[in-house]
């Protein structure tokens, strides 16, 4: 592995909108107006299923710390301090070939890195990893992110009927904003290692692997080219090909990161010329648009259903009941 060579250095009181991708902000807001998620995700968290989840991730894995992988837990420590986060969370390292990091929990967020992912990434991208997913929990992503998990970790044969619980309505608009958050992110990620070519080598990294002779000079002109290769038909099946997934394209989160950089927010955010957190401005007609865009698409996801919210909240206890009677069942199998 490469060393960072960066000379410590705080974001003091950095506001998460500072940063903000436009699509996150405004389809946060617009997930937040459907009118039965938080009954849900109520219901989520009152079963236990993210202490079940969180204890197995915990038990499998590793955690790190001053003495368990000290050089990984001080570039952990580093993204912190830079992004001046209010404590520090447990960080742990899961074996598995998956190239995958995450934040999870709502209450108490711990990170998991996934050991595919640490044997490909130099020092400094896996830095930008952890600055990315420490983005997550200064956005106050986790609660969202906590319940995708959760809900994908089930698995979609499990789940009920549309039409009877609209279970997938929800995790498909999840998942629109989980690539929306993705994209803030990729912004904290650039900001705490200072260069977003670093960046864009561990997103080079994600999409082909640690392949020697990959370029990402010529990874980023890709990336450049992205929203205007082929025809608009093409474009559409890149977008819907993007549908039921977590995360976008790693060449969309090169160019979208690239564009940023390129308005001069990268380079005016570093001068120290950021907003505050208490000091958020209020909300643009631009922004309202969004919104509107997102709530309409979230609408038309879960309006067909008809359920109302006292009757799908007893739906999805009882589907949780039997969620949760089927795990004990497996679980106490020989």
């Amino acid at each position: 592995m490469t060393t960072t060579a960066a000379t410590p250095y705080r974001l003091s009181q950095i506001s998460p909108k500072s940063y903000e991708h436009p699509a996150d902000r405004a389809a946060t807001a617009a997930l937040k107006q459907i009118p039965f998620i938080d009954a849900f995700i109520k219901k989520i968290f009152e079963f236990g299923l993210e202490r079940a989840y969180k204890q197995q991730l915990m038990g499998n894995g590793i955690q790190i710390g001053p003495n368990q992988l000290p050089t990984v837990w001080n570039s952990y420590l580093s993204c912190l301090d830079t992004l001046d986060m209010p404590s520090t969370y447990d960080l742990y390292i899961l074996q598995t070939p998956s190239v995958n990091a995450m934040a999870f929990g709502a209450d108490k967020p711990v990170i998991i890195l996934q050991s595919g992912l640490v044997n490909i990434l130099e020092e400094d991208e896996l830095k930008s990893v952890l600055a990315h997913e420490v983005g997550h929990i200064l956005s106050e992503h986790v609660l969202y992110r906590t319940v995708l998990t959760l809900l994908l970790s089930i698995g979609m044969s499990n789940l009920p009927p549309l039409g009877d619980l609209p279970v997938k309505a929800i995790i498909l608009a999840l998942q629109e904003w989980s690539r929306a958050s993705e994209l803030t992110c990729d912004r904290a990620a650039a900001l705490v290692v200072r260069d977003p070519r670093i960046h864009c080598r561990t997103l080079m990294k994600l999409a082909g692997g640690s392949v020697p002779g990959l370029n990402v000079d010529a990874f980023i002109h890709q990336a450049s080219q992205y929203e205007t290769w082929d025809d608009y038909a093409d474009r559409g099946l890149r977008f819907f090909g993007e549908l039921g997934a977590t995360h976008p394209y790693a060449v969309r989160r090169v160019s979208e990161l690239m564009r940023w950089i390129q308005s001069g927010e990268f380079d005016r955010i570093m001068s120290g010329n950021y907003v505050r957190r208490g000091q958020e401005p209020p909300t643009s007609a631009e922004f309202e648009r969004a919104v509107n865009f997102y709530s309409g698409q979230f609408r038309n996801l879960v309006q067909e259903t008809g359920v109302g919210v006292q009757q799908l909240s007893r739906s999805i206890g009882d589907w949780l009941r039997s969620q949760q009677r089927g795990s004990s069942r497996s679980g106490s199998q020989d």
